[in-house]
């Protein structure tokens, strides 16, 4: 018969490192205990002083308060605290707006606003769209919305109003350099145009892309098959102005311009290092150059530097914004928040955070002069004229 026990000698010499096992466990438990414990007492002294703080308002602020607005304020308070300037809570109707613009498509009349006193100032609208077709004109100013001043409803009441539902109309008051004007205008689904193409002289093809929309890549690729159609021998990319957005799009962009493998990656706090832009075996082969400025910024900068350190494309213009820091957006108390939560960089090249991407040729534009990215003009736009050079020589 078998005996699974060991001698008493062997049991006598086991036992202290057996004690010493347990004793080493014990103390890991106890500190992290002593850990969580420390936090909890953080936790519920922040509560306390949220509630004291709650307490005070309520008993001594001179009229009602909204409880809903003021636990938004602290929300966003908390994240400002981190003092990142693209850091920030989203209450639910400002991330819905977020959702809704990343996507390139909307609900509404097709107008640009800025918000003052006055009302919702126009600075532009959009073509085709039904601002256009019901007499909208750029510096509008909207003082009212369905008869409700813009004054009393404030910005974000007064945009939500103006948006509204698909195939219903809103009743606009404008003024018009001091004239009182009633517009009605019958609400569409607004498309957002990020990119579109044109062929200009000697076979360049010029494409712009003025951000990078869940939309964008399918805009993209029709204007970049019409030009090569067409006989486009080599293409300048436009991203002057170009503050950014998705980064799924910006990859789907570059994927048929650049050869198989990893072209980004991004750096996570935590040490980890993943790919984030990576391409197929398709490449398109064709000269190119991509026209940037200061106002270049995020994924508009990836896509440069990855044409340019991928050595297909020259960059021309002015060094780019420098924002080589990754954002994460997702739902979270009661609303959403966007976090900084990496930085990034191709990986042939160094993160241009706080740097920005350099050109190979700088080329300023005087300070009065306005591109127009709807009829590019060659002549009078020096970058453009500097691109198209060194395409065409």
């Amino acid at each position: 018969m078998e005996n699974f026990d060991i001698d008493e000698r062997e049991r006598r010499s086991v036992l202290p490192y057996v004690l010493f096992g347990v004793i080493a466990v014990l103390g890991v438990v106890c500190v992290l205990l002593w850990q969580r414990n420390a936090e909890l007492e953080s936790e519920l002294e922040d509560t306390a002083r949220l509630a004291e703080l709650s307490e005070y308002v309520d008993e001594k602020y001179y009229t009602s308060t909204d409880e809903d607005a003021l636990m938004d304020g602290a929300l966003k308070g908390y994240i400002s605290g981190l003092e990142d300037p693209y850091s920030s809570y989203l209450t639910m109707d400002e991330y819905n707006s977020w959702q809704e613009m990343e996507s390139g498509t909307s609900v509404g009349i097709g107008i640009t606003v800025t918000y003052d006193e006055a009302g919702l100032y126009v600075i532009s609208v959009t073509e085709d769209s039904p601002a256009e077709k019901g007499g909208f004109m750029a510096d509008d100013i909207i003082t009212a919305v369905d008869g409700k001043l813009v004054s009393e409803l404030g910005y974000e009441e007064s945009v939500a109003a103006v948006k509204g539902e698909i195939g219903t109309d809103v009743t606009l008051t404008v003024d018009r350099a001091g004239e009182e004007l009633e517009l009605v205008i019958t609400r569409e689904e607004i498309v957002s145009i990020s990119a579109k193409g044109e062929m200009l002289s000697g076979n360049v093809g010029y494409i712009r892309i003025s951000a990078f929309r869940e939309n964008t890549f399918e805009q993209y690729q029709a204007a970049m098959d019409e030009l090569l159609k067409d006989g486009a021998e080599s293409i300048i990319f436009d991203v002057r102005d170009n503050g950014g957005g998705l980064l799924t799009s910006v990859e789907d962009v570059l994927d048929p311009l650049l050869p198989e493998g990893d072209i980004a990656v991004a750096n996570y706090g935590d040490g980890t290092v993943r790919t984030i832009v990576e391409s197929d075996a398709e490449e398109l082969t064709i000269p190119m150059v991509v026209l940037m400025n200061e106002n270049t910024a995020s994924a508009g900068e990836l896509f440069a530097a990855s044409l340019s350190d991928f050595g297909k494309a020259q960059l021309v213009g002015t060094v780019t914004f420098g924002k080589g820091v990754m954002q994460d957006t997702r739902t979270v108390a009661g609303g959403a928040v966007t976090l900084t939560v990496a930085t990034y960089q191709t990986v042939k090249g160094e993160c241009y955070h706080g740097v920005g991407v350099s050109p190979d040729v700088e080329v300023t534009l005087p300070e009065e002069y306005t591109v127009d990215f709807d009829e590019p003009d060659i002549e009078g736009d020096a970058q453009l004229k500097a691109a198209y050079g060194l395409l065409t020589k």
